[in-house]
């Protein structure tokens, strides 16, 4: 049954796409009318060892970055901690993360054995919260690890998603 619906759902991604490649953008509102960028939404229960989080999009035509966070709330002022910032930047070729902690940025990461990200093209990451750490996948490759500077994993609540993609799915 779930494969159906995945197949399913990955005929509406691509008619989407295709719909917004020949400039009807209007047709992928009609298929996903919630995810739109930026978004905000509510992970339940928070993250523990063993959950996942799944972002699936296309990335712009001609897209400068684009940021998936995953935070402590949704508050503003004061902000809210972000157990991870994960920021692709384009015309550096770089995937930086970070987190920030009581109003202070930790010290980024950057290195990264290759950039997984291609313009107008889908992709899949997929977090992995482990005991000591996030695990970071692209389309099915783990590209990288970030140890939690946050300790009270299930007050990971919300994620968040900006930037020069399209979202199709989260899970």
């Amino acid at each position: 049954m779930a494969g159906t619906v995945a197949e399913r759902d990955a005929l509406k991604i691509e008619d989407g796409h295709l719909n917004n490649s020949l400039g009807s953008p209007v047709q992928a509102d009609v298929y996903f009318p919630r995810l739109i960028v930026p978004f905000c939404g509510h992970i339940k229960g928070g993250m523990r060892p063993g959950k996942k989080i799944l972002v699936m999009g296309i990335v712009d035509l001609n897209p400068e970055s684009f940021g998936i966070s995953l935070t402590c709330g949704e508050s503003e002022d004061p902000p809210a901690d972000v157990a991870i910032e994960l920021r692709a930047v384009f015309t550096e070729r770089q995937f930086v993360r970070n987190s920030c902690v009581a109003g202070e940025w930790g010290e980024e990461q950057s290195s990264i054995p290759y950039f997984p990200f291609i313009p107008d093209q889908p992709f899949r990451v997929e977090i992995l919260c482990e005991h000591p750490r996030f695990r970071i996948f692209v389309d099915g490759h783990q590209l990288f690890d970030f140890y939690h500077r946050i300790e009270t994993l299930s007050a990971i609540d919300t994620i968040k998603i900006n930037g020069d993609l399209q979202l199709t799915k989260l899970g």
